[in-house]
């Protein structure tokens, strides 16, 4: 028995790398056709570069200037990354607490709300006033955009175990650890990473939002800059190396999720046998 589901679970995982590989695929050349007519099209209208110039323009000017781009990359990724993790550290600790207790979840909740309503660009220059223009507040802006999403989706995820399976589970003799760990963990860990995926998106905006308020270095303080010269191509080029950031984070959250939980629903090949093209 355990030997057949451990070959079924292999085979689900082996399919489910499959259709991975199969969605990057797809995702990889429909950039490529994308590209390709933003070239064509750029060219054959002849708009100017500084409206919007070719990729082939802006890979040109990046080529020559790619080091100073690359030095600040590294100071909008470890915004993202610290602030990110914090708010991971902090949201899931807050959504159990909130789902096990309804008196906690009364009082925690609405301020939870009130944060995500506050408008982040209006907060940025408090923070500024209090922390000063270093690393602290573009970190807490990054915090408190990720933080939401995670927390709602924890919050969800935990709650999400009907009470009559709780209780069949405690007339086993199930100890509290016994259940959260079997039981309420893994329901939770498929909303969990929803929540973590989101929050993933939209870190790398709220580190450029961060910067765009007060900083002298990262791709948001670049892309001021280069606005402001009217360098377009090298606009485009920020906005693209950011973007990738942005990707490299969210599919390092879902690999992550493939990793922990391959069981679900999500990470398995279509039981009717899902063709790959």
């Amino acid at each position: 028995m355990s030997a057949g589901n451990g070959i079924g679970d292999s085979a689900g995982s082996a399919l489910g790398r499959l259709r991975w590989i199969g969605r990057l695929r797809y995702f990889l050349i429909s950039f490529v056709v994308l590209f390709a007519l933003w070239e064509l099209l750029a060219r054959a209208f002849e708009v100017p570069s500084y409206l919007l110039p070719a990729p082939s323009v802006i890979w040109t000017d990046f080529s020559v200037r790619w080091e100073r781009v690359l030095d600040n990359t590294w100071v909008t990724t470890e915004e993202i990354l610290v602030g990110y993790f914090f708010a991971v550290g902090v949201s899931i600790p807050l959504a159990l607490l909130v789902s096990y207790s309804k008196t906690i979840e009364n009082a925690v909740y609405p301020i939870i709300v009130f944060l995500q309503i506050v408008p982040k660009i209006a907060v940025a220059p408090l923070f500024i006033i209090w922390f000063g223009f270093g690393f602290t507040p573009k970190v807490l802006i990054v915090f408190l955009l990720s933080f939401f999403p995670i927390v709602v989706a924890a919050i969800a995820g935990f709650k999400s175990i009907d009470e009559e399976t709780m209780e069949l589970a405690r007339s086993t003799g199930a100890s509290q650890w016994m259940t959260f760990r079997k039981i309420r963990l893994p329901a939770a860990m498929p909303s969990i990473f929803t929540g973590l995926k989101v929050a993933a998106a939209l870190s790398s905006t709220a580190a450029v939002v961060a910067e765009f308020v007060a900083s002298d270095s990262g791709l948001g303080y670049l892309l001021l800059e280069f606005n402001g010269d009217l360098e377009t191509p090298m606009v485009f080029a920020t906005i693209i190396v950011l973007s990738i950031v942005g990707l490299i984070v969210y599919y390092a959250v879902e690999l992550i999720e493939r990793i922990a939980i391959p069981w679900h629903v999500s990470q398995r090949g279509d039981s009717a046998g899902t063709q790959i093209v």
